[in-house]
């Protein structure tokens, strides 16, 4: 196949927030396939705080860092073109583990067929798709929320948050959103039905908590750590449990990760943290896709997708993450138009 392939390769690790420079933008021959491999064409791929973490050089992590010189590791979705493997036909739409780039080849590890007619296809990679998972396990799982609990979660207007705290008022909790600005806290209220929502950018964090958790937090759904988990920790209800998922506050850091001063509230409160990794829940991974799919008809659970158009945009757009500018789960198109 004479096809060109572009993709973003990792050129060095990123110190602080990434620049388009830690990145190689290359043009290369599709190759042939071997017996036993696929070729996919890239639509959409998956902008996750967690590829922050894959750029670093700690082997400490639950997945090896990305190598210089690889393929930006990402999650994506996009069309068979070509197969030579027997479990996947041309045509067929797949979803895993696919890069940063155009087409990718693959050996059908870690692919999950998806239909388009069922939904569309940015929505496998938000409600549908690993941040859907992380929230709804990280929440039903580890947070276990009861009716008339009360339900905190930061990063709340994000593709993980945003379902977390819908999910919560389905199991019939009050639910309280953390996010930046404004806008996003109108979304939260108006048109995803939290119960209340603090600007972190705009108000005191602490004395938010005060106003609208008067009996304590029963579950925290943390994605940001830093100052606002601190926060939380000094406002925890008796046996509190919180959901550690991400600390996106943290990621761009040049120097050590902040820890909680206030851990000592796990004891006060005889509170529990714990943290969640998606992976640990794949093999029952069609338990909430079914459930989040039948919610969403019901029109229980909402989604927004912010689709980017360009993948020679990646540096750019990922810094829409940390920068706050996204509007519901980041998605970069890889064609234009």
């Amino acid at each position: 196949m004479s096809t060109t392939n572009h993709q973003f390769l990792l050129a060095r690790r990123p110190l602080g927030a990434v620049q388009r420079s830690d990145f190689e933008y290359a043009a290369v021959p599709v190759p042939a396939l071997a017996e036993g491999e696929l070729l996919i064409k890239l639509e959409y791929i998956s902008l996750d705080p967690a590829m922050r973490g894959w750029m670093n050089a700690s082997e400490d992590s639950y997945i090896p860092p990305v190598a210089i010189g690889e393929v930006m590791r990402a999650i994506a979705v996009g069309q068979v073109v070509e197969s030579r493997h027997a479990g996947f036909a041309a045509g067929d739409y797949v979803n895993g583990l696919l890069g940063v780039q155009e087409y990718a080849v693959s050996r059908g590890q870690g692919l999950t067929k998806v239909d388009p007619k069922l939904a569309p296809l940015p929505l496998y990679l938000g409600a549908l798709g690993m941040p859907g998972l992380t929230a709804y396990f990280g929440l039903l799982d580890v947070g276990q929320p009861k009716a008339g609990e009360t339900v905190v979660v930061s990063g709340a207007a994000g593709a993980v948050g945003a379902v977390v705290g819908q999910i919560a008022k389905i199991k019939g909790a009050r639910v309280v959103g953390i996010a930046g600005g404004a806008d996003k806290c109108r979304y939260l209220v108006d048109v995803l039905g939290f119960d209340a929502a603090i600007d972190y950018k705009n108000e005191n964090v602490a004395q938010a908590l005060r106003e609208h958790c008067p009996q304590g937090v029963d579950v925290y759904f943390d994605n940001v750590g830093g100052e606002i988990l601190d926060a939380v920790l000094n406002r925890l209800a008796l046996n509190a449990r919180i959901v550690i998922c991400g600390a996106i506050s943290q990621y761009n850091n040049t120097t050590p990760v902040r820890g909680p001063a206030n851990y000592l509230q796990l004891l006060v409160k005889r509170a529990t943290m714990k943290g969640v990794m998606v992976a640990d829940y794949y093999p029952r991974a069609m338990e909430a896709i079914v459930a989040m799919g039948g919610w969403i008809r019901e029109g229980k659970l909402k989604t927004r997708e912010d689709v980017v158009q360009g993948l020679d945009t990646f540096p750019e757009t990922f810094q829409k993450l940390f920068d706050g500018s996204n509007n519901g789960k980041l998605v970069l198109q890889v064609a234009r138009g």
